[in-house]
């Protein structure tokens, strides 16, 4: 019997801004609502960013992840993933205070340093919400987001082996499941390895069809039976592809971190659950199983919600 598929739900992220959507959540009412609607509609897995809660501006404050993190764990049994990603406009210091502060089952990894442009966003709206939207976008295209080989190792010990979170491998091109496949060998990876292709991203690789083929062959090649896979895809391509991976024999992550949309059209979603719905419509009248959130910590051995720090 085929494994069933895990479903992440990334709430908000620190691409899009509140002049996009207002219903982004930001403050963090609005990212218990949405996390406990997404974790309802079928999300195993929650991959979490903070905001400041006046400007909607991604932050990296442990009291604006803590003031949402320990209500999320008190009212659903849904695996929280805290970003070590943060935005490439953070220190490495910045983005990885939170994980280290709540010590969580799961944290999210980029592997590599890249250019992360965000920047053609800032060209879609003449009038902004607020005045740093514009100017934090367009700084994307002079600011590389930055994890060496150094930080990378040091992220592993310090939230692997320090606080016993498991990862959550972002891959946004093939070089990162190389350096998946370097620190597999070195052994300070293990079995299981979960990756999320990460397909779109201006300065990764594109959101295809052939992309996707091309990463999962690329992971068989150098990870054989040692990983699990996740497909996230920016934008427009968020279903068709978060489909394709299920077909390929992985999982599916959605949300407004991807996209705004709501999957069939250029109409905003209306909230995180509503992505979730649709995915796991999809796949269920595929004839997919999704999995729990308990059934989502044996597959990735995870550490338990009990051994968190929040």
């Amino acid at each position: 019997m085929a494994d069933k598929i895990i479903l992440t739900c990334a709430l908000t992220g620190s691409i899009h801004t509140p002049t996009m959507s207002p219903h982004l959540p930001v403050t963090a009412d609005e990212m218990v609502e949405q996390a406990l609607g997404a974790a309802e509609a079928g999300a195993a897995v929650l991959h979490v960013h903070a905001r400041d809660p006046q400007t909607g501006r991604p932050s990296a404050k442990v009291d604006d992840f803590m003031g949402f993190l320990p209500r999320i764990k008190q009212s659903s049994d849904a695996v929280i993933n805290i970003s070590t990603g943060g935005s490439s406009q953070m220190s490495l210091d910045e983005r990885l205070a939170p994980s280290l502060a709540a010590k969580p089952e799961m944290c999210s990894l980029n592997m590599g340093s890249m250019n992360f442009g965000i920047f053609p966003l800032a060209d879609r709206y003449e009038t902004w919400k607020y005045e740093w939207e514009k100017g934090f976008l367009e700084a994307t295209k002079d600011v590389v987001f930055k994890n060496t080989f150094a930080d990378i190792k040091s992220i592993l010990s310090d939230l692997g082996e320090g606080c016993g979170a498991r990862f959550e491998f972002e891959c946004y091109d093939a070089g990162h499941i190389q350096t998946v496949a370097y620190f597999l060998k070195k052994g300070l990876i293990r079995p299981p390895i979960f990756i999320q292709f990460v397909l779109g991203i201006l300065g990764g690789i594109d959101a295809s069809p052939e992309s996707l083929l091309f990463m999962k062959s690329t992971a068989d090649r150098l990870l054989g039976d040692a990983y699990r896979f996740s497909v996230l895809a920016a934008g427009r391509h968020q279903m068709r592809l978060g489909t394709m991976g299920a077909v390929l024999g992985g999982n599916a992550r959605v949300g407004l971190e991807d996209s705004l949309t709501n999957g069939a059209g250029r109409d905003l979603a209306p909230d995180n659950a509503h992505q979730v719905a649709r995915i796991r419509r999809i796949l269920e009248e595929m004839g997919f199983a999704i999995a729990t959130p308990e059934e989502a910590r044996a597959m990735l051995d995870l550490k338990g919600a009990d051994r968190v720090a929040f």
